[in-house]
């Protein structure tokens, strides 16, 4: 009997796509969030009081106390508010620029218009 292959190579060429298909998924989704995660969990488990932090709802705050799993933040003077690990997004450093920074060329284009305009707005309030 003849030595037969054990796939062939119109088997192997209807495999090989499927088989790039998950590579090219790994790559690009599966290992780019495994990183993610592990980040912020180093961040996370980092915490320490005096911290200025961003929660994932948005909410900036300062770490007072580190307890297990739990964070307690200070919002405001004398407001202090209990918070899982998980739900810090970030640590803030003072030196942080805001991320919602607006151009400051487009804002003087703006001004600029609004004076070219004059008061056009209030004169037809008036009527």
């Amino acid at each position: 009997m003849e030595g037969r292959p054990l796939m062939d190579m119109g088997q192997l060429s209807s495999i090989l796509p499927l088989i790039l298909l998950v590579v090219v998924f790994y790559f690009l989704l599966i290992r780019p969030q495994r990183k993610r995660q592990q980040e912020a969990l180093k961040m996370q488990n980092s915490l320490a009081p005096g911290a200025s932090v961003m929660t994932t709802t948005g909410l900036f705050a300062t770490v007072v106390a580190v307890e297990n799993e739990d964070v307690i933040l200070e919002l405001a003077p004398g407001v202090q508010t209990r918070w899982v690990k998980a739900a810090i997004g970030r640590v803030v450093t003072p030196g942080d620029e805001p991320v919602d920074e607006v151009d400051s060329d487009a804002v003087d284009e703006k001004d600029a218009s609004v004076e070219h305009n004059g008061d056009q707005g209030s004169s037809s309030k008036q009527s």
